[in-house]
This record gives structure tokens, C-alpha cells and sequence, in this order.
């Protein structure tokens, strides 16, 4: 992968539809393009890939294992993978896998690391149902950091089932980023990514990765004009290096983030932190 010629890395992509089982779009699919206002069709590997190519961007791929919580089969691991590596000048493929999976998960974890080239990997506690420092949920964690990749953890209040009746089932609580604090404790050396403005938890989510070396915060999910003070004042100052851009894509383009950063007072040397220099740095793609 030419780093050199990415106007900017997107740490935060979601693959939506598979090539090798198609689908209709989920209910939670539907809700959330409604609430995130925008009418694009789910997109498979290959598409991401020409999109982003077209855009002089690189970006993590992944989906989201909540079969067991939400009765959705994800696209798969494998798939993603695979197509990843057809498309590897622009793509960085993540795995899912739901902690709740158990033993089975974790040698799946294995075998993604040993087989697949799977650079980190995705959690999202509200939609998959568990507390992020629960301890059935750390030998998965030992496999990760055990291979020295990073770990996503969607945290905040989720877009996802909003506006659904009974919000789609999906219970906040889960995504307090206070529970991916013990984790930070716990696995020192595993990179922790806190996905999203954690909005109502903002300022645990900015402590935690001021305290905690290795937690670094994605800034994807929310348009910037509506990123809080507190995250913008620490964006440009004490967390300079480890602010990573991510757009949720397809549920916010790059280029409406984009467009939107620009109109923010971030620091003329810190914008291109972290567009893509905390990314490189963090990913290894240097």
C-alpha cells in the first residue's frame, strides 16, 4: 500500500451486502439510513474499494457479528478478507467476531490472524450485546493482543435502532466507553480505538485516552460541525496524535466529513494528523 499518494485514511467503513450470499437490506439497515438521512445502497467489498480508490483515500473494512444478539448474519470475515486482499492498495480489512461465540470464537480469531491477513478487529457492544470489561469476552482480547492488532469499540449513543420502537431493542448502557477503560488496564499493549464521539460520555471517552497510551479515539459517525468544544480543544492539543478520521461510510460519506472539518477550528498542523498520519503510524502502514 502507497501511503504516500492517500489524501487521507478512513478508519471506519462498514461492508453491508456480500457478493456470496446476498440479501435485502435488515430493518436496522432501513432505520438507519432514514435517521442518517441518505438513500445509497448497501455496499459490497469491491464497490468500497473503487469508491475510495476514486477518492485517493485507503480505508478499514469490516462488518458487524451480531447473529447471535440480532439474529443477522454479518458478511462474513472471510469474505472480507479475501476481497480485501484483491483490492489490498486501498483496503485494510478488520474482522468481527461476537464475544458471546465463546470458544468457537476465539479460534476463530486464530485462524482470521494465522490465514487472513486481518489487521484488527471490530466490537460493537450495543448491537452485539455485552459489556466490553466483561471477562467471557477476554480470551478473545488475548488472541488480539497477543498478535499486536488493534480493537474497535463502538462507543456513545448508537445510530443504529434509533428512532425504531424500543429503539430496535438496542440498550445503550453497553456502550459507556468506562467498561473499554478496564480493557485499556487489562491489555496494555492491545491499541483500543474508542469509535465515535462518545456523546453522552465525552469526557470519559477523552480521559481515557488521555490516561491510557495506547486508546486512541475514531472520529467517525457524527458530522464535525457537531463535535463537542471539549473534543475539539483536545483534538488540537493534548490528543493531537491520536485523533484518527473515520466517516461511518456509507451512513456519512468522507466527503461530507470532509467538507464539514474543514469548517471547524482544528489547528492547520494537526488536520493532517489526523487524516492519515496517526493511521499510518497506528496501523503499521508505514
Amino acid at each position: 500500500m502507497d501511503v504516500a499518494k492517500f489524501l487521507a485514511i478512513d478508519v471506519h467503513v462498514h461492508v453491508e451486502a456480500s457478493l456470496r450470499n446476498p440479501s435485502e437490506p435488515s430493518v436496522y439497515q432501513q432505520a438507519a439510513g432514514k435517521y442518517f438521512k441518505h438513500d445509497r445502497a448497501q455496499p459490497t467489498v469491491p464497490d468500497i474499494a473503487a469508491y475510495y480508490r476514486e477518492r485517493r483515500m485507503a480505508c478499514v473494512v469490516f462488518s458487524v457479528d451480531a447473529e447471535r444478539a440480532r439474529g443477522l448474519p454479518p458478511v462474513s470475515n472471510e469474505e472480507i478478507a479475501e476481497l480485501a486482499a484483491e483490492h489490498d492498495d486501498v483496503l485494510i480489512p478488520f474482522a468481527s467476531i461476537d464475544p458471546g461465540r465463546g470458544a468457537a470464537g476465539v479460534e476463530e480469531a486464530r485462524r482470521l490472524i494465522a490465514s487472513f491477513n486481518i489487521r484488527g478487529f471490530k466490537f460493537h457492544p450495543q448491537f452485539q450485546e455485552f459489556f466490553a470489561n466483561d471477562k467471557r469476552a477476554y480470551p478473545l482480547y488475548e488472541v488480539i493482543a497477543e498478535a499486536g492488532l488493534p480493537a474497535v469499540f463502538h462507543t456513545g449513543h448508537s445510530g443504529i435502532g434509533t428512532g425504531m420502537p424500543g429503539g430496535g431493542g438496542i440498550r445503550l448502557k453497553y456502550g459507556n466507553p468506562m467498561d473499554v477503560d478496564d480493557v485499556a488496564v487489562d491489555f496494555p499493549n492491545m491499541p483500543i480505538i474508542l469509535a465515535h464521539p462518545s456523546w453522552p460520555w465525552q469526557d470519559e471517552a477523552l480521559s481515557i485516552c488521555l490516561h491510557k497510551p495506547q486508546v486512541y479515539i475514531d472520529l467517525s459517525g457524527w458530522s464535525p460541525k457537531y463535535f463537542p468544544a471539549q473534543l475539539i480543544q483536545f483534538a488540537n492539543t493534548q490528543l493531537k496524535e491520536k485523533m484518527l478520521f473515520g466517516s461511518d461510510f456509507p451512513l456519512i460519506t468522507p466527503e461530507r466529513w470532509l467538507r464539514d472539518f474543514e469548517t471547524i477550528a482544528i489547528r492547520d498542523e494537526v488536520r493532517p494528523l489526523i487524516l492519515k498520519e496517526n493511521a499510518v503510524r497506528l496501523l503499521g502502514l508505514a
